[in-house]
C-alpha cells in the first residue's frame, strides 16, 4: 500500500505561481501512472493532470492546459504540480493520486486511481 501526501498549498494572487508536491512512501510508484485532481467547495472532484509511469506522456485538463505543469522524480518518489497564471477559478484543495494498474495508459477518471493523499489547499485571490 502506498501512502500519498502533499505539500506546499498556499495563498497565490491571481496571476501568481504555485508548486505543489506529492511525497509517496510505502512502496515506489514508478510502476504507476499517477494524477492530481481538485475540487472547490461546493463542487465535484475534477481532473487537472496526470502523468506517465516513466514520465514521457502527460494530459491536462482543458482548463489549466498551457499553464500547468506535471512531472515525477521516481528516484525520490515524488510527483509534482507546477502551477502559473493562476486564476481564481483555480482554488480549490489538490489531490495527489496513483493509478490502479500499471499500464501506460493516461486516464483522467478519478475511478481509475486507488490511492489518493490528503490534499493540499490552494488558494488564489482576486
Amino acid at each position: 500500500q502506498v501512502q500519498l501526501v502533499e505539500s506546499g498549498g498556499g495563498l497565490v494572487q491571481t496571476g501568481g505561481s504555485l508548486s505543489v508536491s506529492c511525497a509517496a512512501s510505502g512502496r515506489p510508484i514508478s510502476m504507476h501512472g499517477m494524477g492530481w485532481f481538485r475540487q472547490a467547495p461546493g463542487k465535484e472532484r475534477e481532473f487537472v493532470a496526470t502523468i506517465s509511469r516513466g514520465g514521457l506522456s502527460t494530459s491536462y485538463a482543458g482548463s489549466v492546459k498551457g499553464r500547468f505543469t506535471i512531472s515525477r522524480d521516481n528516484a525520490k518518489n515524488m510527483v509534482y504540480l507546477q502551477m502559473n497564471s493562476l486564476k481564481p477559478e483555480d482554488t480549490g484543495v489538490y489531490y495527489c493520486t496513483e493509478r490502479r494498474t500499471t499500464d501506460w495508459e493516461l486516464r483522467l477518471s478519478a475511478n481509475d486511481y486507488a490511492y489518493w493523499g490528503q490534499g493540499t489547499q490552494v488558494t488564489v485571490s482576486s
